[in-house]
């Protein structure tokens, strides 16, 4: 299993969202997603998810908040792959360009017009509530055709 780390930082009614318009070869391609990305050998998913925030925003995250684990079986190039999914609200430093797309704050009550992966947006509800959410989004054709949930 392949594991990730995906934050959304939050400031004043808006969250910072990527563009992915950038990269060559890129499973996101065209589709807005937080920021994030895969686990380097030894890192813990706090390390990952504070590397990737700085890398591909500029900012230092001083504290997260862990909303969920999503599992996608078979959807990185064939390979599970296993994400955590955070919220960050508590950061410093300047935002800068990113190599893979394109940052952009996007107030709250407009991301659900983003074109995402469609299983991204359940990830707001997670956001919302106080609970823990653990979760298996199976892709075909980049629809979602099976999405199991529980709640802690």
């Amino acid at each position: 299993m392949i594991l990730t780390t995906m934050c959304y930082m939050q400031h004043h009614g808006k969250t910072l969202m990527l563009h992915r318009i950038k990269k060559e070869n890129d499973i996101n391609a065209g589709k807005w997603i937080g920021v994030g990305g895969k686990f380097n050998i030894g890192e813990s998913a706090e390390e990952c998810m504070k590397r990737e925030i700085f890398e591909e925003t500029g900012f230092v995250a001083h504290s997260l908040k862990l909303h969920g684990f999503v599992c996608f079986p078979g959807l990185y190039h064939g390979q599970d792959e296993g994400m955590f999914i955070y919220t960050c609200d508590d950061f410093s430093g300047e935002l800068h360009d990113c190599n893979e797309g394109v940052l952009q704050w996007i107030k709250d009550d407009e991301i659900s017009r983003l074109p995402m992966w469609e299983g991204d947006y359940h990830f707001f509800e997670w956001i919302r509530d106080s609970h823990f959410h653990s979760a298996k989004i199976v892709y075909e054709n980049d629809k979602v055709i099976e999405y199991k949930e529980e709640c802690y």
